[in-house]
């Protein structure tokens, strides 16, 4: 998936994004851009999750908004 995509299904969910996650600040969800990095990154520094609780959980919402992890 290229990166124009990714970015513009990202817009489209940052809404659920911020349900799920909503100590995600407005510029959080500037930063992560639908990176997947990023966003482990974030649910990392935010919610105190290890690397590995994290890609689990960040893996989960790909793959429930039907992107490649």
């Amino acid at each position: 998936m290229n990166s124009d995509i990714v970015k513009g299904k990202w817009n489209e969910l940052k809404g659920t994004v911020k349900q799920k996650w909503g100590d995600l600040t407005d510029d959080d969800l500037l930063e992560i851009e639908g990176n997947r990095e990023r966003l482990v990154g974030k649910l990392q520094q935010r919610y105190g999750r290890s690397r590995e609780d994290a890609e689990t959980e960040a893996r989960q919402f790909y793959d429930q908004a039907g992107w490649d992890w």
